[in-house]
Parts: C-alpha cells; sequence; structure tokens
C-alpha cells in the first residue's frame, strides 16, 4: 500500500469525528433541529461516513511536506 492511503485511513478517523461532532452540535443545538433529532442524528452519522474519505485523502498529501503553505503560495 501506498504511504498516502495509510495516512489517509489515519485521519479518516479524526475527520470522521470531527464532522460527526460537529453535525451533532449543529442539530442539537438548534431548537428546529432538536425537535427532529431522533432523524437528523441518524443523517449526520451517514453524512459524516461519506464525507469522511474525501477530505481525507486531500488532508493526507500535506502530511507528508514539510513546508506545504510556502510551497502552495510559491506556486
Amino acid at each position: 500500500m501506498k504511504t498516502r492511503t495509510y495516512l489517509t485511513g489515519i485521519v479518516s478517523l479524526m475527520v470522521n469525528a470531527v464532522l460527526f461532532g460537529a453535525g451533532v452540535v449543529v442539530v442539537l443545538s438548534v431548537p428546529a433541529l432538536s425537535e427532529h433529532a431522533i432523524y437528523l442524528i441518524p443523517a449526520v452519522v451517514v453524512a459524516s461516513f461519506i464525507l469522511t474519505p474525501f477530505i481525507a485523502w486531500k488532508i493526507a498529501p500535506r502530511m507528508r511536506l514539510s513546508y506545504w503553505k510556502e510551497r502552495e503560495n510559491a506556486a
């Protein structure tokens, strides 16, 4: 397996936790949404599982570069 795949797997755990946490906080803090929490929280779980690999795949290469911001701005 490639290094990017390993990094994606590691990052995906953290990305999934952040997406799920942010979604649940939004659902439970907005009164109009908290009334429908029984349906929205499972939707947040599914959405976080769907979005996680795409976000983690974008983050993984940046973990390998020491100065990716400087290189990105130079281009």
